[in-house]
């Protein structure tokens, strides 16, 4: 993006900033974010959130979080994966399978479970709502924050019956079923219960020609899931959680000319099994609220794919050739929280001060298997077992200074004690101090405005590299640690029609971990490694607008942009070419735009249109993806108890990439060439919802 470019929407976006993708109508339907320590209207929260309500989620999108993540300012993804898992906001987060210590850092949450690094099972059916926290998290979720976070909410029982079904058909053999059953379980209605499950299928957009056959690329993916609510008694409440999600898919997604069409002979999987539950029970009183979360979590996961993409005839008299990775890793987690939070009546200095602490626990166990075969003999076996334990304490305090103007401070301590050993022969126990949090001053101007303006500090765990040639001094990398500067405004506008926010931050990284690489002989090109290091420091920088605007009853617009500057200052042991250049995965604009005609008559018509700019696919080469746009259209009819629609995604069939890698891979010359996973192309499909 040149400089005329980036200043002409940097002036557009001075005046506008993040804001939220969610019907929060000033009469009936307020949105509250969940994922801070106290739930809050949106319009009152000083941070940078997007919240995408249930209507937002089945009028944009369809069976994946994939589906509506385009919607968000400044928030991109990796593919490598059948489903997004690698997520970056504002530039910063995970593009591929770490090797070692799981340290992500943007945080994915569904239902107070934590799924950070394994979030592919985040499916839309009987969601409620999704929030997409920017900026450092760490002063409320602690080291798996560093970026930001995905909080998933999903829909909760209601008292009075009733009866969800869902049908979709689409192309590429796509197909969903659903149902949701909700209501009270006891006469004196104190116990409500839900009950969900969808099963989706799809052929995967692949067609493997050698082995003439379109769904090698497949996409099964099952997902059930029953809440329980249980008023004990006027001040005692417990909501409890439990889920089974089994995407068992496959994954054929690569190809040597960068197509759709591939050529392996032996395709792998890309599954996710999950078995999950979450308790929350609360004590209200007069001077507090208390609150205890303890989750529970057990997952098998396995990666696997044809490395060389290709087949015996392909290769011909360049063959043999025959590579295949298969990882198989199994996690389980146990967390617990529990926290104080004082009530209007339990505030300090008379009513001026709000307060609430807590302590958080969690307990991680991560199994990797990981084989590895060439021409048919193992080219590398790797076992390895990471234990992790985080303890942390938590305060935070908001000061009323006066009727209009609150000062927010909120400060978290945490330790991470961790086992590592694997079949090198490593064997590593470190541990972790990290502190973070934030202050936040927030404004209510006289016209109803809210200005903020915050410093938060976000932190993410240290860890290690694993392998036998590894020198000792650079076996273990520190924690990192960001700096964000941050100031925004929320507000409505024109007889309350226009909904908007703005914002604009800057984020300063110590010590920011970074893939590099050192050549042990510098005569011997085959000690060439990778590592993991504190090797760099740099900035993101940025600004950030969502909107909503009732254009008329029946006519709304809804629109967000994203603009983000980069830069890598100081890369030790790295090409000196990275200095100075932006961030991979970060590119400089993103925008969508969306314009929804919802009738009394019950008609119903979106169109969605979405552009990403180019970005670097990593930090370890030049190479770049090209810019792209997407268009989405959905239209349908509505009634009380029933709704049909007809859609279309990537109605222009754009061809785009999410994710590449340059590097050889074709005997027998062997040069480095960029290969690219391609994105879905053009799909129509039907929906159906009935309600009983």
């Amino acid at each position: 993006m040149n400089n005329i470019h980036t200043l002409v929407f940097t002036a557009a976006l001075t005046a506008f900033s993040p804001i939220l993708f969610a019907d929060d109508d000033a009469n009936d339907n307020i949105i509250v974010v969940t994922a801070e320590y106290r739930e809050t209207n949106l319009i009152d929260t000083a941070t940078s959130v997007s919240v995408l309500s249930e209507d937002v989620i089945k009028d944009a999108g369809e069976q994946h979080l994939e589906d509506v993540l385009s919607l968000v300012a400044n928030f991109n993804w990796a593919g490598g994966s059948s489903r997004p898992r690698y997520f970056q906001i504002r530039g910063i987060g995970a593009r591929k399978q770490y090797n070692g210590a799981p340290n992500p850092s943007v945080g994915t949450v569904i239902d107070d479970i934590d799924f950070s690094g394994i979030g592919m099972i985040a499916t839309l059916f009987d969601t409620q709502q999704v929030e997409v926290l920017r900026g450092p998290q760490s002063g409320r979720f602690g080291a798996n924050a560093l970026a930001g976070l995905i909080y998933i909410k999903t829909r909760d029982p209601e008292q009075e019956s009733n009866i969800r079904t869902q049908m979709m058909f689409a192309e590429d053999d796509n197909w969903s079923t659903a149902v949701s059953v909700t209501g009270s379980l006891n006469e004196q209605q104190t116990v409500t219960g839900l009950f969900s499950f969808q099963q989706f299928e799809g052929n995967g957009f692949r067609y493997n020609s050698f082995l003439d056959r379109d769904d090698t690329n497949n996409r099964d993916e099952m997902t059930s899931r029953a809440k329980i609510h249980w008023q004990i008694t006027d001040d005692w409440h417990l909501a409890f959680t439990g889920m089974l999600v089994d995407m068992d898919n496959g994954y054929d997604a690569w190809a040597i000319d960068n197509s759709l069409t591939t050529l392996s002979d032996k395709p792998g999987k890309d599954s996710q099994r999950s078995l999950a539950g979450s308790a929350r029970l609360t004590h209200q009183s007069d001077k507090f609220e208390f609150i205890s979360i303890s989750t529970l979590a057990d997952s098998d996961i396995e990666h696997s794919y044809d490395g060389d993409w290709g087949n015996d005839i392909s290769w011909g008299v360049n063959g043999p050739y025959d590579f295949t990775s298969d990882n198989l890793r199994t996690r389980k987690t146990w967390s617990q929280e529990f926290r104080f939070v004082s009530t209007p009546a339990g505030a300090f200095n008379q009513g001026k001060t709000d307060w609430l602490f807590g302590l958080y626990t969690l307990e991680l166990e991560e199994d990797n298997e990981i084989v590895e075969l060439y021409n048919g003999w193992t080219w590398r076996e790797h076992n390895s077992n990471y234990e992790a334990t985080n303890a942390a304490i938590f305060a935070e305090v908001n000061q009323h200074l006066t009727d209009n103007t609150d000062l927010i401070v909120a400060l978290r301590y945490e330790r991470r004690d961790v086992i590592f050993s694997n079949s090198d022969n490593n064997y590593f126990t470190p541990n972790d101090q990290m502190f973070g949090g934030h202050i936040t001053l927030r404004h209510y101007l006289p016209s109803g405005l809210m200005a903020w303006a915050s410093i938060s500090r976000g932190y993410k765990a240290g860890g290690f590299n694993t392998g036998s040639t590894v020198p000792n001094d650079r076996v273990a990398y520190d924690p990192e640690f960001l700096w964000n500067y941050e100031a925004g405004i929320k507000g409505r506008f024109l007889d309350q029609k226009l909904l908007l926010s703005s914002s604009v931050f800057y984020m300063a990284r110590e010590d920011e971990q970074i893939s590099t690489s050192i050549q042990l002989d510098p005569t011997d090109p085959l000690t060439f490694i990778e590592i993991v290091d504190n090797a760099a420091e740099g900035y993101n920088r940025g600004i950030e607008t969502e909107l909503q605007y009732q254009l008329t009853d029946d006519l709304k617009i809804d629109a967000s942009l994203g603009i983000l500057d980069t830069a890598i200052e100081t890369y030790e042991g790295g090409d000196p070419k990275m200095i100075g250049r932006e961030k991979a995965h970060a590119p400089a604009y993103n925008y969508s735009i969306a314009l929804e005609y919802r009738n009394q008559q019950g008609w119903f018509g979106r169109l969605d249109i979405s552009k990403k700019d180019e970005f670097y696919y990593s930090d370890s080469h030049h190479q770049q993806s090209e810019a792209y746009q997407l268009l989405n259209m959905k239209v349908g009819y509505e009634s009380e108890n029933w709704e049909i629609y007809l859609w279309g995604r990537n109605l222009t069939d754009e061809i785009y990439h999410v994710r590449g890698f340059f590097f050889a891979n074709e005997p027998p010359n062997w040069e480095d060439k960029l290969y690219t996973h391609q994105g879905d192309p053009r799909q129509f499909g039907i929906t159906g919802r009935m309600t009983f």
